[in-house]
C-alpha cells in the first residue's frame, strides 16, 4: 500500500514535471521573433555598462545622443534576451562600437545556426532563461565593484563563534553553559543583523554567479560556442575552487524559496548563534577579489550568446532587414530604410556621396524621423550587422546629434546655451581625424532669424570638412539658398486640402518650394482677421528679405 502511494506521488511528479517542460518548450518556441512583454529596469540594465571601462573602444555613444534617438525604446523593441546578464551585456554591445570584422564574421555564423536549428536554440534558451532572476542584475558588481573589508574588530566575530560553538558542547555537560549560550547569542544577534546590511548586495549575486558558472559550462560543451572564447574552462575552473563556500549562501537562497517559513527560522537562528554569514561572506569576498577577470570572461560569454539569440530572434520577426557593408570611401547608400520604432514606417532612399543633405518641410512630414532613421541604422548596422532597410551600404562612422534640447534650469542654462555647447563639442569632433555623421534638427532655433541662420550657415559650411556627413533640417529657406553649393537640398511635403492635412512622408529632391504654416491656422479655424493679416505680413517679408539680407550685420 505504501508502496503504490510513493510510486503514485512519484509519478504525479514526475508528470508535473514533464508537462512543465513541454510548456517553456512551447513558450519559447512561440515566442521567437516577438516583441518581449517583459518590463524593463534600466537602472539595472544600464549598471553594467555605467561601470565598464569601454575607453578602448571606437566610440562610445554619449547619453545626449541616445536620448535625440529615443535609445531606451530601441532597445525595448530590440531586445529579445533571455536573462539579465544577457540584457546588461545586449545594452552594453549597442551602446559601444567596436570594429571586429573577425567577431562579426563569427557571430553570423553562430546566428545563422541557431535561426536554423530550433532545438538547439530553445535548449540554449532553457538554461540561459535561469538568469532572468532579478538577483542576476547584481554579478556584475562582483567584478566591478570594491568589496567589502572585514571590519578591525573583525577577530570579535571569530572569537564569539567559537565561544558558541563550545558553550553549546559543554551545556550537555553543565547546564550552566546554556545560559551563558544564550548572553552570547544575545550579543551575535545584533551582529548577526548588522552584517546583514553588508551581505545584502552579495546574497543576491553569489548564488547567482554560481548558476552562472554552471550554465557557462554546459554552453562551451556545445562545439558552436567554443570559438568565442577557447580559455574558457580555466575561468569556470577559477570560479569553482570557491564554490564550496560559496553554495552556503545558494542554500539560504533556495530555503527562501522553495521551503516554508519554519524552515528558514531554523537556519536562521542556525546562522546567529554561529556568526556564519560574516565568517563565510568575508572570507568569499577576498576569495572573489583576486577573480574578477575570470568571472567577467564567464558573464561576457553568456551574454554574447544570449545577445544572438536575440538578434535572430529579432530578425526572425521583421519583414525586412539586411547586413550591412561598410566600405572604406565616403558614400551612404540606402535603398527603402525606415525608422524600426515607427509602426509601418514609409520607407525611403537616399545616396549621400560628395554633399551632405539639408531637408526642409513642416512639422511633422518626417524631416527628424528620417534623420533619426539614418542615425539608427548606421548604429545598429555598426553593433549588431542589422539594418532595417532593404540594402545599406556606409563608411565607419561615429554618431553625433542635436536634436532633443532642452533648458537646463538647475544650472541657469538656456536653450541657447545648451545649443550653442553641443555644437561646440560637434566642431571638436569634426576635426578629430575620423569620419563622422552629424544629426541637427533646426539649427540654433533657440534664437532670432538673421543670427540663427547666419550663425547656421557658419557651423554647417565648417561642420562638413574633414570628409564628415551631416543630416540637418530647417525651417529657414533662406539656409537652402546659403548652402546650396555645399549641401544636396530634399524636402518633405504635405497636402492640404478644405478640412485636412495628409503626409505622405516620401523624400522628395529640391527644397521646400511653398508654405503652409498659415494654410494650417486658415483649415482650424482661426479667426479670419487673423489669417488675413499673417497672409499681408508673410508678403512683406518675402519682399523685404534681400533687403534685409543685404544689410551688414556686426
Amino acid at each position: 500500500m505504501i508502496k503504490d502511494i510513493l510510486f503514485q506521488i512519484k509519478y504525479t511528479f514526475s508528470f508535473l514535471k514533464f508537462n512543465r517542460k513541454k510548456e517553456l518548450s512551447l513558450r519559447l518556441k512561440e515566442s521567437f521573433g516577438k516583441l518581449k512583454d517583459d518590463s524593463f529596469d534600466f537602472e539595472s540594465i544600464e549598471s553594467y555598462f555605467r561601470k565598464k571601462n569601454n575607453s578602448k573602444a571606437y566610440q562610445v555613444l554619449s547619453d545626449k545622443t541616445c536620448n535625440d534617438l529615443d535609445f531606451d525604446d530601441l532597445f525595448m523593441f530590440l531586445d529579445r534576451t533571455n536573462s539579465n546578464i544577457g540584457q546588461q551585456y545586449y545594452y552594453n554591445n549597442l551602446r559601444t562600437i567596436e570594429i571586429n570584422e573577425k567577431q562579426t564574421k563569427l557571430n553570423e555564423e553562430i546566428i545563422t545556426k541557431l535561426s536554423q536549428n530550433p532545438e538547439l536554440r530553445i535548449s540554449i534558451q532553457k538554461k540561459i532563461e535561469k538568469l532572468k532572476h532579478k538577483d542576476a542584475y547584481f554579478i556584475a558588481s562582483l567584478f566591478q565593484e570594491e568589496h567589502i573589508n572585514p571590519p578591525k574588530w573583525f577577530f570579535m566575530i571569530q572569537f564569539l563563534s567559537f565561544t558558541s560553538l563550545v558553550s553549546l558542547i559543554l551545556g550537555f555537560f553543565n547546564p550552566f553553559f546554556f545560559i551563558i549560550l544564550l548572553g552570547i547569542f544575545c550579543i551575535n544577534f545584533v551582529l548577526h543583523y548588522w552584517n546583514k546590511n553588508n551581505l545584502v548586495q552579495y546574497v543576491s549575486s553569489i548564488p547567482q554567479l554560481l548558476r552562472l558558472n554552471n550554465i557557462a559550462s554546459h554552453l562551451f560543451a556545445k562545439t558552436l560556442f567554443k570559438k568565442l572564447n577557447p580559455d574558457l574552462p580555466k575561468s569556470i575552473k577559477i570560479i569553482n575552487e570557491v564554490k564550496n563556500r560559496m553554495s552556503f549562501f545558494s542554500l539560504e537562497a533556495k530555503l527562501q524559496g522553495e521551503f516554508e517559513i519554519i524552515a528558514w527560522f531554523i537556519f536562521e537562528i542556525f546562522k546567529t548563534m554561529f556568526l556564519l554569514e560574516p565568517l563565510l561572506l568575508f572570507g568569499v569576498l577576498k576569495r572573489l577579489n583576486t577573480k574578477r577577470e575570470e568571472i567577467e570572461s564567464v558573464f561576457k560569454f553568456v551574454g554574447h550568446i544570449d545577445m544572438l539569440v536575440s538578434i535572430a530572434s529579432l530578425r526572425h520577426g521583421l519583414e525586412t532587414y539586411c547586413l550591412p557593408i561598410i566600405n572604406n570611401g565616403d558614400k551612404i547608400a540606402v535603398k527603402k530604410i525606415s525608422h524600426p520604432l515607427i509602426y509601418k514606417c514609409t520607407t525611403n532612399s537616399i545616396e549621400i556621396e560628395e554633399k551632405s543633405i539639408l531637408l526642409t518641410g513642416s512639422n511633422m512630414s518626417g524631416k527628424t524621423s528620417f534623420i533619426r532613421a539614418i542615425g539608427l541604422n548606421i548604429i545598429t548596422g555598426l553593433t549588431i550587422n542589422t539594418c532595417f532597410a532593404h540594402s545599406m551600404t556606409f563608411p565607419l562612422l561615429k554618431v553625433f546629434s542635436a536634436i532633443r534640447i532642452s533648458d537646463d534650469l538647475m544650472n541657469n542654462k538656456s536653450y541657447y546655451f545648451e545649443e550653442v555647447v553641443t555644437i561646440k563639442e560637434m566642431l571638436k569632433e569634426s576635426v578629430n581625424g575620423n569620419k563622422n555623421l552629424f544629426l541637427l534638427d533646426e539649427i540654433f532655433k533657440g534664437t532670432n532669424t538673421v543670427e540663427r541662420i547666419s550663425a547656421g550657415k557658419s557651423v554647417l559650411s565648417a561642420l562638413i570638412k574633414n570628409n564628415n556627413k551631416i543630416l540637418v533640417s530647417t525651417h529657414d529657406l533662406e539656409l537652402t539658398d546659403l548652402l546650396s553649393d555645399e549641401y544636396e537640398l530634399y524636402h518633405f511635403s504635405e497636402t492640404i486640402n478644405e478640412k485636412n492635412v495628409d503626409f505622405d512622408y516620401k523624400l522628395k529632391i529640391g527644397k521646400l518650394q511653398k508654405r503652409n504654416a498659415i494654410r494650417i491656422l486658415e483649415i482650424n479655424d482661426y479667426p479670419k482677421e487673423i489669417v488675413n493679416e499673417a497672409i499681408k505680413i508673410a508678403k512683406e517679408l518675402d519682399k523685404t528679405y534681400l533687403a534685409k539680407n543685404n544689410t551688414e550685420y556686426n
